[in-house]
């Protein structure tokens, strides 16, 4: 019976940028292949289908549209825009801060790649250190983007 809104569906996924990266996956082995593991601190156990409630909301909308009409077992692949995913790149989410305002709010000095999350739960990237100032950018890691999703269908239910 092919998937409808609110069907509650469970897939395997390897989601990769236009170059053909693998940017995550729910598959150990493709994150095992392509270095996931090590670089997201990961180990094989985290990698797991994905279950979702098709129009809820739960994942960004591109996929949830890709999924309607396929059937458990069937697989596809799909581009998925930015406007369907995390959005475009917002030049008004990356904020600067001066070195001790940051260090106030962070609790360590700033350095370039540093993972912080915002007292209003924002969560963002240091992406410069400069002399006076601390640049933030509170972007989704993958804003801007156009993804490509190899998806399989293991259940519906």
């Amino acid at each position: 019976m092919p998937i409808e809104p609110g069907d509650g569906v469970t897939i395997h996924y390897v989601g990769r940028f236009e170059g053909g990266s693998v940017f995550d996956t729910s598959r150990a082995d493709v994150a095992r292949e392509h270095g996931l593991l090590e670089a997201q601190g990961t180990d094989e156990s985290d990698y797991r289908p994905l279950a979702f409630t098709v129009g809820a909301g739960d994942i960004i909308e591109g996929l949830d549209e890709a999924v309607v009409g396929l059937t458990a077992g069937e697989t596809a692949t799909v581009t998925v825009p930015p406007e369907k995913a995390y959005g475009e790149a917002d030049e008004s989410k990356v904020r600067e801060y001066d070195h001790g305002t940051f260090e106030s709010m962070v609790g360590t000095e700033p350095e370039v790649g540093l993972h912080v999350e915002a007292e209003n739960g924002l969560h963002g990237d240091v992406t410069a250190v400069r002399e006076g100032s601390v640049e933030v950018d509170f972007n989704h890691e993958l804003a801007g983007e156009t993804l490509v999703f190899e998806i399989e269908v293991v259940e519906v239910r």
